[in-house]
């Protein structure tokens, strides 16, 4: 007779317990099962570029391995490249970061979540626009603070209210997280109101952190950065993944005060340490080489506008509101007419049209849907005559 089983000595965390689980899960594996069985699944959820990373960053990255630059660095980022970031932020951004007041992460999620480990408590409040790229309101959560989403409408191409922001503040309120280009809208905030939403931290000494990793993806818009405006209020977060179609390599980037990229770079020193060595050179020539780089973005640039514009068109044109966005290659999609409820409609995307899309539970928005054009345009099509046979 086998003595009773001892309760497992693997006890989840309350930290671990308090991640919510992703209500996308469902339709994300019921779209792994169909493509596995052979099923032609249009894929309209995947964030990241669909080009190549260009040649000439890929070069730089063989010469490095080439010769034995393969070896740790600091942790903050080998200092090439921390100058190169700080020529770019004054270069394109009219921000004044020192290469001291600069820290190179692995992906642009880690320099979130160092800098929200850096400078929040629990219980402080952080104003975060929604519909909101999902990670934000989790990495938060983590720290023991508590995310205050701040909504926005289709109606006004999901532009920030900055009185919506202000009648938000409480005496807890900490910190305002700001993505322009947003994911998943594609919104990008104009210039008067990242000046108003400045005059909310200047007025309430709060903390703006502000991810511009969609920077280049503009069209019809100019992006600015909000670190103009408040600059002695604002970390400004960056990458090399979506302008230089780098994903896999992760490297992203922040610019802030020399006290607050100490914390992150602190945090980095007990985490992962520097960032990949060979994706370091790699970005390093995204920067460098940057007429080549430039020639890159303008070619990506163009490809994205032309499927935005067949998209939104197209859509709209089957009878499912979406407002066209200004940057980064998402659309949101006003399902009602597919079903209320955004899982069932993206269910029913899937399972009838064979296209799968992230519902907007994940985002706080509820009764749409996102969809990415970082796809070919013959996808595009294809997926529009797809889900228009299935609302005929």
């Amino acid at each position: 007779m086998s003595a009773p089983s001892a309760p497992s000595p693997f006890r989840l965390s309350e930290r671990a317990r308090s991640l919510k689980p992703s209500a996308t899960v469902a339709v994300s594996s019921r779209a792994l099962e169909l493509r596995r069985a052979g099923v032609d699944v249009i894929s309209m959820s995947v964030g990241e570029p669909d080009f190549d990373t260009p040649p000439h960053i890929k070069a730089a990255a063989i010469r490095a391995i080439e010769s034995g630059k393969t070896k740790y660095t600091a942790v903050n980022g080998i200092p090439e490249l921390r100058e190169a970031i700080s020529a770019k932020f004054a270069r394109e951004n009219s921000l004044e970061y020192a290469p001291s007041d600069v820290t190179v992460t692995s992906g642009g999620k880690q320099a979130l979540f160092n800098a929200f480990f850096a400078l929040l408590n629990p219980g402080d409040e952080v104003l975060i626009p929604a519909p909101y790229w999902v990670s934000y309101p989790e990495m938060v959560a983590l720290t023991g603070a508590v995310p205050v989403p701040v909504p926005t409408t289709p109606e006004s191409g999901f532009i920030l209210d900055p009185e919506e922001l202000e009648v938000r503040v409480t005496p807890r309120t900490r910190m305002i997280v700001l993505n322009s280009p947003g994911n998943p809208t594609g919104a990008v905030f104009p210039t008067e109101v990242l000046e108003a939403v400045a005059g909310v931290a200047q007025r309430h000494n709060l903390v703006i952190v502000t991810d511009e990793m969609y920077e280049h993806l503009v069209y019809d818009a100019e992006q600015v950065s909000i670190g103009r405006y408040a600059p002695e209020h604002t970390l400004t977060v960056n990458g090399a993944s979506k302008a230089y179609a780098m994903t896999g390599w992760r490297i992203g980037y922040a610019g802030g005060p020399k006290a607050v990229i100490a914390a992150m770079n602190a945090f980095q020193s007990q985490s992962t340490s520097n960032a990949s060595s060979v994706s370091q050179y790699a970005a390093l020539a995204a920067l460098n080489e940057y007429e080549e780089t430039a020639r890159f973005i303008e070619m990506a640039r163009r490809a994205y506008r032309e499927r935005r514009d067949r998209i939104v068109a197209g859509l709209n044109g089957l009878g499912l509101p979406t407002p066209t966005p200004q940057g980064a290659f998402y659309v949101m999609t006003d399902t009602a007419r597919l079903h209320p409820d955004e899982l069932e409609a993206a269910r029913l995307l899937l399972d009838e049209a064979r296209v799968a899309v992230v519902p907007g539970t994940d985002f706080a928005a509820p009764g749409q849907v996102r969809l990415s054009y970082a796809t070919s345009l013959e996808q595009v099509e294809e997926m529009l005559r797809r889900i228009g046979a299935v609302m005929s």
